[in-house]
């Protein structure tokens, strides 16, 4: 097994023992996970999977936090039923998992979801925040759905080329300053090209002495080092959304 060359580093953080205050329910031809808040909103966040698919209690944990401040979120399986990664996987093949399930190729699901949360749950403003893959995929979004209000993309892959930057609603782009995948040096040119660009708002922040995952994949309660910064950028994440929603 050559698990040694690890191209991707999601397996950083901790996977939580969490089952999820929402429900699981079709819609049209994927699963997703559905959870709503305690009072009636017509307020709606689609939150984007990591490699580890929409059943991963530590994403489950962020739509319920999501719920706690007023948003109905939703998770949906944006792999389409196809095996998300496993940390006990072998990493010499992850390129070839990853080449089957491309984070720009979701527009046919999004579709469906956006359908699903306007026509069954009343929602009028929708946003989306997306981790890792998911950051990636918010990324698109924010490219070609200029329905969506406002975006969070958390450490996704920054692709570079000229059509990358011309957001069509307020983006905010969270980044770990020691993230393997995703060097300072592309963040930097993300941000360049972004400040000339880009018409809509926008911000991209750097979270010192942090790595890929931090956000979502890192438990607070047991990486006390940690925690301020977890904390102040899932802060972030909701002033934004709660600014422009």
């Amino acid at each position: 097994m050559a698990n040694e060359a690890r191209p991707c580093p999601c397996d950083l953080g901790d996977r939580m023992e969490y089952g999820g205050l929402g429900l699981e329910v079709q819609i049209e031809h994927i699963g997703a996970y559905l959870v709503k808040p305690s009072a009636p909103s017509d307020k709606a966040i689609i939150v984007i999977q990591d490699i580890f698919g929409w059943r991963l209690p530590n994403t489950r944990y962020m739509a319920d936090l999501l719920a706690d401040n007023g948003y109905i979120a939703v998770c949906p399986d944006l792999f389409v039923g196809k095996e998300p990664w496993s940390p006990s996987h072998d990493w010499s093949k992850f390129q070839e998992w990853f080449e089957e399930k491309n984070p720009t190729n979701i527009n046919k699901e999004v579709d469906a979801v956006l359908r699903f949360l306007k026509e069954k749950c009343g929602a009028k403003h929708i946003g989306a925040v997306g981790f890792c893959w998911g950051g990636s995929s918010t990324h698109h979004l924010a490219l070609k759905y200029p329905e969506l209000k406002a975006g969070v993309s958390v450490y996704g892959i920054v692709r570079e080329r000229e059509d990358r930057y011309d957001l069509k609603f307020p983006t905010l782009f969270i980044f770990a300053e020691n993230d393997h995948v995703i060097p300072l040096d592309q963040v930097s040119v993300l941000e360049a090209k972004l400040k000339e660009k880009c018409t809509v708002d926008h911000q991209v922040k750097i979270f010192p002495g942090q790595t890929h995952g931090f956000v979502h994949r890192k438990r607070e309660d047991i990486n006390p080092e940690d925690k301020a910064q977890i904390l102040e950028a899932r802060g972030d994440m909701l002033d934004w959304l709660n600014k422009y929603m």
